[in-house]
C-alpha cells in the first residue's frame, strides 16, 4: 500500500519531469503557500539532486494576504513594488523554470471593498507584464499544481473536519493528477498522447468559427486566422517539453478578439480576487462584452471586465470533455486550475501569443491587426456541461458536429 509520504514524493517527481521538466544547471522559481512547506521541501530536495543551480521559493500567507488588502492604505496597494519586479525579471531572464503551488482560499477576501482589490490587481498586472510575457511566450517553462491548504479544503468538503477535508482532497488530487497510476510519468506521457491528436485534427480542420449551444448559452466565436491549437504538452523556446498545468484535460486556442457574437453563461463558479461570481451570463457585440448579470459576486465580476481595454474581450477559447475525471468527481472545486479542467471554458483578457502563428514575434500593432487581444487580466470561466453542442464552422461555410451533449463527437485515432 502506498503510503501519503511517497504519494507526496510522486507528486514532487511529477512537478518536477512532466511539469517544469527542471533541466541541470537551471534554476527553479517555486511560488507557494507557507502551508504547503512539506510539499515544497520535498520538490527543492529533488530539483537539486537533477542538478538545479538554486530554488527560490516565495513564501505567501492568506491570512497576512487578508490583513494587507484591509488595512494598507490605498497608495500601498496602487503601486507594486519595483523591487519585487527586479527581482522575479533578474529569475526569467536568467532561464529559471516557475512552478506555482496553488490553492487559494476562494472567499478569502469576502467582505473586502471590491474597489481595493481591483486597484491591487491592476498594480500588480501591469507592473509584471514583462514578467508575464516570458510565461504566456514559453520563453522559460512553467507549470501549476495544487496543494489542499485548509481553506481551500474546507470550502470544498463543508460537511468534514479540517483534517478529513483535505484528506480527501489530497485523494482526489492524487486521482485526478494520476499519481494514483503505478507509473504517473507513463500515464502522462499517454494523456499528453491523447492530447496532441485532438489539437492536430484541430489544426488541420482550422475552422473559421465555432458555435455554442447550451443552457444560457448561445454564441458564436470567429477564431484568428492561422490560430494553432494547444494542449497537454508543450515545447519552451528552447525545445524543453513541459506541462503547463498538472491536472489538464483541455485544448484551447484563439478567438479574434472583434469576432464574438452572442449570450454565454457560466455553469461553474469563478473565485476572482478572493471572491465568488456565480450563475453570471455575459453578452458579446463584436467581441466586447456590452451587459451582464451575476447572481452572486456581480460587483467583482463588474470590476474584472473594468480592469482595461483588453478585459471585456476573449483571448482563449477551452475545449474540455464532460466525461473528464475532474467533471466525474462530481464536485466543484472553486479553484480554476481543477474547474477550468472539468468543463469547456473561456478566458476573458488577454491571449496566448503561442496560440497563433509567429504570435511570439509579432509586435503590439501586429497582434491588434490580427484579432489577438492584449490585457494584464486573463481570467479562465466555465461554460461548459452535459448539455453543450459545439459546431465547427469551415472555410467554406459547412458546419461540422465538434461537441454533442459535453462529449467529442470525433474519433482521433
Amino acid at each position: 500500500m502506498t503510503t501519503h509520504q511517497q504519494k507526496l514524493e510522486k507528486y514532487a517527481e511529477l512537478a518536477l519531469n512532466k511539469g517544469v521538466n527542471i533541466q541541470r544547471e537551471q534554476g527553479l522559481l517555486i511560488n507557494a503557500p507557507i502551508e504547503a512547506a512539506d510539499l515544497v521541501r520535498i520538490i527543492t530536495a529533488k530539483a537539486y539532486g537533477k542538478g538545479a543551480k538554486n530554488v527560490h521559493v516565495e513564501w505567501s500567507d492568506e491570512v497576512l494576504s487578508y490583513m494587507k488588502m484591509k488595512n494598507a492604505p490605498i497608495n500601498i496597494l496602487e503601486n507594486f513594488p519595483q523591487w519585487k519586479v527586479d527581482a522575479l525579471e533578474e529569475m526569467v531572464k536568467d532561464n529559471y523554470s516557475l512552478l506555482t503551488v496553488y490553492g487559494p482560499n476562494p472567499d478569502l477576501l469576502k467582505g473586502i471593498d471590491s474597489e481595493r482589490i481591483s486597484k491591487a490587481t491592476k498594480a500588480s498586472g501591469e507592473a509584471l507584464s514583462n514578467y508575464r510575457d516570458y510565461i504566456m511566450n514559453d520563453k522559460v517553462t512553467w507549470s501549476i499544481i495544487a496543494y489542499p491548504q485548509a481553506s481551500w479544503a474546507e470550502k470544498v468538503f463543508p460537511e468534514d473536519t479540517t483534517a478529513n477535508a483535505q484528506k480527501k482532497l489530497w485523494e482526489q488530487i492524487f486521482y485526478i493528477t494520476r499519481v494514483n497510476e503505478d507509473d504517473p510519468i507513463q500515464a502522462w506521457d499517454e494523456h499528453n498522447e491523447t492530447l496532441r491528436k485532438a489539437r492536430e485534427y484541430l489544426n488541420t480542420k482550422q475552422y473559421k468559427k465555432l458555435h455554442y449551444k447550451g443552457p444560457g448559452t448561445d454564441l458564436t466565436i470567429e477564431l484568428v486566422k492561422d490560430h494553432i491549437w494547444h494542449g497537454g504538452s508543450t515545447e519552451s523556446v528552447r525545445n524543453i517539453e513541459f506541462n503547463p498545468n498538472i491536472p489538464t484535460e483541455e485544448v484551447f486556442t484563439m478567438p479574434h478578439k472583434y469576432g464574438i457574437q452572442g449570450t454565454v453563461s457560466s455553469t461553474k463558479p469563478l473565485s476572482y480576487g478572493g471572491n465568488l461570481i456565480e450563475n453570471f451570463s455575459l453578452i458579446f457585440e463584436h467581441g466586447k462584452v456590452v451587459d451582464y448579470t451575476a447572481e452572486s459576486g456581480e460587483e467583482t465580476l463588474k470590476h474584472l471586465l473594468e480592469s482595461d481595454d483588453g478585459s471585456k474581450r476573449l483571448g482563449e477559447v477551452a475545449l474540455v470533455p464532460n466525461e473528464s475525471p475532474i467533471s466525474q468527481s462530481g464536485h466543484i472545486f472553486f479553484n480554476t486550475l481543477y474547474d477550468e479542467n472539468a468543463s469547456c471554458h473561456l478566458a476573458l483578457g488577454k491571449a496566448y501569443p503561442t496560440n497563433v502563428k509567429d504570435g511570439s514575434s509579432m509586435t503590439k500593432e501586429q497582434m491588434d491587426e490580427k484579432g489577438v487581444n492584449d490585457s494584464f487580466v486573463h481570467e479562465d470561466f466555465m461554460m461548459g456541461s452535459a448539455e453543450l453542442d459545439i459546431d465547427g464552422e469551415t472555410q467554406d461555410g459547412n458546419y461540422e458536429p465538434i461537441f454533442r451533449n459535453g462529449k467529442w463527437t470525433i474519433n482521433f485515432e
